[in-house]
């Protein structure tokens, strides 16, 4: 199995700041909006050096989407940043209609996902996200798993025309992707070869699933994992050349199992290879307030919890 060093844990959110500051200096019609979360969203450089294209909108969400959308008439290529929540729950009907509809190169950039916004609690952990937005046609829906890879999906996103929404974190996670690593869009990222299950993650999950596959080796289980940081559109073929020879898979995100990944993957099965599967997800609740460790492991995203669904779907080959 191919070993995978943490180079040193950083939050994901740092990597979309990051990303947003190397396009502040090569791309001079890279705009920023932000709801009142300045510090949050990691936006502070790119607003120090290049004020004239920051815009502070405040707490009005749904302002800062038609902004964003009326900007792209001009030619500008806005990323708009708040928590996840606000994102997407609070600004539905104008993503929907003023962005999506209208097909505006609007990028959504949302913080703060899923549970391990930890102490903050339910309404602030949005688990339906990423249903929302892969249901918008014409929608990209890019949910990244580290630092890393965080940085060079929100730098591609530049070059990509079109509505999109790029999903990241708060907590810091192992950054263990190469730091030159091509970031390509819909295109799955292989990240251990097996031949007894399919593992596909995305998000905080992708480090736990290769936890897990080191477990599951020790157990004489030979685990594909396989990175899925673009939900829309999926990689069906490496979905399908992987079932192929495994022929069971456990799928595993940090979201209701209604409406993420895993549903998008039982879709392509069921249209072209009917396989097993296993979801690890949330089942269908809301969260709570607590650390992201505790909720982790309360709400069974963990690499336990991959471990106790491979073991289960491969009874069911």
């Amino acid at each position: 199995m191919k070993k995978y060093t943490n180079t040193g844990s950083k939050d994901t959110r740092s990597g979309f700041g990051a990303g947003m500051t190397e396009l502040g200096q090569k791309n001079e019609n890279v705009v920023a909006l932000c709801a009142d979360l300045i510090g949050s969203l990691k936006f502070d450089d790119f607003k120090k050096n290049h004020p004239e294209r920051f815009f502070q909108i405040g707490i009005a969400e749904a302002n800062m989407i038609g902004i964003a959308a009326g900007l792209t008439i001009g030619g500008k290529i806005p990323f708009t940043g708040t928590f996840a929540n606000f994102s997407t729950g609070r600004v539905y009907d104008q993503i929907r209609q003023s962005v999506a509809y209208s097909d505006k190169n609007v990028k959504i950039c949302a913080s703060h996902a899923g549970l391990t916004l930890g102490e903050d609690g339910a309404t602030h952990q949005i688990l339906e996200d990423i249903g929302l937005m892969k249901m918008l046609p014409g929608m990209t829906v890019i949910n990244t798993c580290d630092y890393n890879q965080t940085k060079a999906a929100t730098i591609a996103l530049a070059d990509h025309h079109g509505p999109a929404y790029l999903r990241f974190g708060r907590p810091v996670v192992p950054n263990f992707t190469p730091a030159d690593e091509p970031f390509v869009i819909g295109k799955a990222i292989m990240l251990n070869e097996g031949t007894d299950v399919t593992i596909v993650a995305t998000g905080h999950l992708v480090w736990e699933a290769l936890i897990a596959a080191e477990a599951l080796e020790a157990k004489g289980i030979s685990a594909e994992v396989i990175n899925i940081h673009t939900i829309k559109p999926l990689d069906d073929e490496a979905i399908l050349k992987s079932v192929a020879k495994t022929g069971c898979i456990v799928t595993a995100e940090e979201h209701n199992f209604l409406g993420g990944l895993g549903e998008s993957v039982a879709r392509v099965l069921a249209l072209n290879h009917p396989t097993p599967q296993e979801f690890v997800a949330v089942n269908d609740s809301f969260g709570e307030s607590g650390t992201p460790e505790q909720l982790m492991e309360k709400y069974q995203l963990n690499n336990q919890a991959i471990v106790a669904a491979v073991e289960k779907v491969i009874k069911r080959k």
